[in-house]
């Protein structure tokens, strides 16, 4: 047994080989140098011990390697061991110059012929680098590189476009060109057959490729490229990948977006992609560019677009988000009216939308708001219904808050009908209702009108409110106008103590001097 068994190895922890070290000397020569070197090393009488922990592949590596040596240098070398098999000779040392027709020279061999493989067998041999000290081993050896050119070779054989977007010039491509002999066979009708195949590929192969053909992260101005990874990125979602391994990826990705633009995506296209990306995490600059390109044609946008899961810490929805699209958009598009109104019309759906929300922020309310300039709105009835919702959703709100949230109301351009409306509101404070009717005096149809006697207003005892019928063609409205008279008589009285502030006010519309 001593005589046949004289060498122990531990491959990576995992497991333990017994093996003749006269044997495997004679094609390893980095095994070689270690035995001569670890003799003292000896636990029993005739027995080495080696312990090598980076080994290729690990145990099936190594297996590979003893099977070469125990069959007098011979094993059968196909593509889906050939990588494996490279690897292992290179790690090994076992080269021509320490015995002839060495493993590694036979590996070499057969990968001249990679590029008559066909595109299965590429796939395949990608497939095995999912092993991240493989993948390490190779990469650094230049098989990766190799299989790569291969699978550009193949791709380039069977489709009408042209993915390889490096300059001519480029090492990468020359190598591609010669040694694939590219002839145009455009055998697949859809542009995008190779999709399913690239999307069984890991991440780092599926980054090696983009780096051998240019098109990473800002680099992407290729549009298949892009149209794939965006098929990568929503497949690698549904299957719940590791998020951080995508990420240059989905930044990647974006920039094709973001050098391509409205004309090859939708506004509703963007938004869907911004959500996606956003999963597996951009850059801050990236993200920038990315709103940039959704605000410059916001007024393309809909509701369910503007309604995405909040980032900020309790939020329901991403507000933030949205305000930073409006300003974009009023940046760029300040001065066109048509899509201003568009837009103003928009944000008003979506405050109502978003007015329940019990995290929402009366300064955020605000904000979104705010953000689009008066002219935006020519009515500003869908403000006071988000409004009206918040409070009624917030009820505990403080007096001044609620006053301070209706600052982004033009009382100038509310109907007469919400005016009534927010006048016997007993959410919204007094001193908003009294500026809103004041407001309202030009407004108000000849056939109903409400008043206020400035004579009265002298002495801040009443304010009288009356009604004058002008004919009988206006009988209908008189009796819901009485109605609402007398649920508003209540809350003249907790008008009266602003009768002074309101002389200030009624100067201003009736250009009399109080």
């Amino acid at each position: 047994m001593s005589k046949l068994c004289d060498l122990q190895i531990n491959i990576n922890d995992e497991e333990i080989f017994l093996f003749n070290k006269k044997l495997i000397s004679r094609y390893c020569e980095k095994l070689k140098k270690i035995l001569n070197e670890e003799k003292r090393r000896c636990h029993m009488k005739n027995m080495s011990i080696i312990d090598i922990n980076d080994f290729p592949l690990g145990p099936y590596g190594f297996e590979l390697v003893l099977r070469f040596c125990y069959n007098n240098g011979k094993i059968h070398i196909n593509v889906s061991n050939v990588l494996i098999l490279q690897c292992c000779a290179i790690y090994l040392e076992m080269n021509e110059e320490f015995f002839n027709n060495n493993l590694l020279q036979q590996t070499h061999k057969f990968l001249e012929g990679i590029y008559d493989w066909k595109w299965n067998e590429i796939l395949l041999s990608l497939k095995s680098f999912d092993c991240e000290i493989f993948f390490a081993y190779a990469n650094s050896y230049g098989l990766l590189e190799k299989i790569i050119c291969a699978l550009l070779a193949k791709l380039s054989q069977n489709s009408d476009f042209n993915l390889i977007t490096s300059s001519p010039e480029s090492e990468f491509v020359k190598r591609i060109t010669f040694s694939s002999k590219i002839i145009k066979s455009s055998s697949f009708s859809n542009k995008e057959w190779w999709f399913e195949d690239l999307a069984t590929l890991s991440p780092k192969i599926i980054e090696k490729f983009l780096h051998g053909i240019e098109a990473y992260k800002k680099n992407n101005k290729n549009l298949f490229v892009t149209r794939f990874l965006l098929y990568y990125m929503k497949k690698a979602t549904n299957c719940n990948k590791i998020i951080c391994d995508y990420a240059s990826l989905a930044e990647t990705a974006s920039y094709g977006v973001i050098f391509f633009g409205n004309k090859n995506f939708s506004c509703r296209g963007i938004f869907w992609i911004l959500k996606i990306v956003s999963k597996f995490g951009i850059s801050e600059d990236c993200r920038i560019e990315m709103e940039k390109l959704i605000g410059g044609m916001f007024e393309k946008a809909t509701l369910d677009d503007l309604l995405v899961s909040g980032n900020e810490i309790g939020l329901y929805y991403d507000v933030g988000f949205v305000i930073r699209l409006i300003k974009v958009f009023v940046e760029i598009n300040g001065v066109d009216l048509e899509k201003m109104k568009k837009v103003g019309g928009l944000i008003d759906k979506y405050l109502i939308e978003i007015s329940p929300d019990q995290k929402l922020k009366i300064s955020k309310f605000l904000e979104v708001a705010e953000c689009l300039p008066d002219f935006a709105r020519d009515c500003f009835d869908g403000i006071y219904r988000a409004i009206d919702i918040y409070l009624e959703s917030h009820p505990m709100t403080a007096f001044e808050e609620r006053s301070i949230l209706c600052r982004c109301l033009n009382y100038n351009k509310i109907t007469f009908e919400v005016c009534k409306d927010l006048a016997k509101n007993p959410r919204i404070p007094p001193r908003i209702a009294m500026q809103a009717l004041i407001s309202q005096q030009k407004n108000i149809p000849s056939s109903c009108e409400f008043a206020i006697d400035e004579c009265e207003i002298m002495s801040p005892s009443k304010i009288i409110l009356y009604y004058q019928d002008n004919g009988d063609h206006f009988m209908e409205e008189k009796e819901d106008v009485r109605i609402n008279l007398e649920r508003m008589q209540w809350r003249v009285r907790e008008l009266e103590n602003l009768c002074k502030e309101m002389k200030v006010h009624m100067s201003r519309f009736t250009g009399h001097n109080v």
